[in-house]
């Protein structure tokens, strides 16, 4: 998730006046409630991700390449159509800001797939898919971080997981649904956003015809005793009859604010409502030790299953109003 603007830390100040907290439904057993998610799948595709052969998913690197390669396979296998310029791809180029390096300009590839229910309105399911490389571009908390793998199996592999199991189960649940689904995996989001910011200035289906954007940035380190985060909750007046009677296996809170340090921000910045799922800051958060093992894939699952359920709600409305957070 990149450090910009509102930080993780911002996030997570959270009082009583600006969070609505929820429960899990707690006479609901895990066996009551359908499962939609693959925990296994999960897992699968955050060791891939964030491998130490991927060296961090670094802008511009060959190893961001070789993941775009991996996450393209997948949207070819659930028969999501390219929309890119390039097939999936939508090339920009990213400048590296936040550090003095020799190349500073970089090409990177938004990744974008479209489920087609030949309906009016779309919704956006976006997740990025860089991260901090060998601690060369800026943004790590590591003290001494140039040439340690910045692995990022939570920031961002967790929510590249979380995109393609939405994709797998959308493009296969046999249901032709009320909205069609863009699905975006964003590049140079650690160098400010810049992959989103790039897709709301050229976007492949006109804005006005976006229902919602849902982001998942860091949900790979579910905390029971905090719960997952989602952002938005004010952004339209429509989410507190969509979240009404949705049931779920994890505690979770709101917070109203719609812009912040992640991919959502640049699509509540043109006026489009958006959810934004985050299970919160951690010690490894920027750091080499953001590793793969420390993952619950299990409780990722659940976080997605929950997902599942306020998109098939959200997708019984044709679009969603629009409302300015102060």
């Amino acid at each position: 998730m990149c450090d910009f603007l509102f930080t993780k830390q911002t996030f997570l100040r959270i009082t009583l006046f600006n969070f609505f907290v929820f429960y899990s439904l707690g006479s609901l057993s895990a066996q009551e409630i359908s499962t939609y998610a693959h925990a296994e799948l999960i897992k699968k595709h955050i060791n891939n991700l964030a491998a130490d052969k991927m060296k961090g998913r670094g802008t511009g690197s060959r190893e961001i390449n070789r993941a775009a390669k991996y996450i393209e396979k997948y949207f070819e296998k659930y028969k999501l159509k390219p929309l890119g310029s390039k097939g999936y791809k939508q090339p920009f180029i990213a400048k590296v800001t936040k550090v003095v390096v020799k190349d500073s300009l970089r090409k990177a590839n938004n990744l974008i797939g479209f489920l087609d229910n030949n309906a009016p309105y779309t919704i956006i399911v976006g997740a990025h898919y860089d991260h901090l490389g060998l601690g060369k571009q800026g943004s790590s908390k590591d003290s001494l971080p140039e040439g340690k793998i910045h692995n990022g199996a939570d920031d961002n592999a967790s929510g590249v997981a979380g995109l393609l199991e939405l994709a797998r189960y959308f493009s296969q649940n046999d249901v032709k649904e009320n909205l069609n689904i863009l699905f975006i995996a964003f590049s140079g989001e650690e160098l400010g956003l810049l992959g989103s910011k790039y897709y709301v200035n050229h976007p492949v289906i006109p804005l006005d015809k976006i229902s919602f954007m849902l982001n998942m940035d860091m949900i790979g380190r579910y905390n029971a005793e905090r719960g997952v985060g989602v952002g938005g909750f004010g952004t339209s007046d429509k989410w507190p009859s969509i979240f009404e009677g949705v049931e779920t296996d994890v505690k979770f809170f709101t917070d109203n604010a719609g812009s912040g340090g992640s991919d959502h921000g640049s699509f509540y910045a043109k006026g489009i409502p958006v959810l934004f799922f985050h299970t919160g800051d951690h010690p490894d958060y920027h750091k080499p030790s953001d590793t793969s093992e420390k993952i619950d894939s299990e409780s990722e699952a659940k976080i997605i299953d929950f997902e599942i359920r306020l998109l098939l709600n959200g997708m019984k409305e044709n679009k969603l109003n629009f409302t300015k957070v102060n």
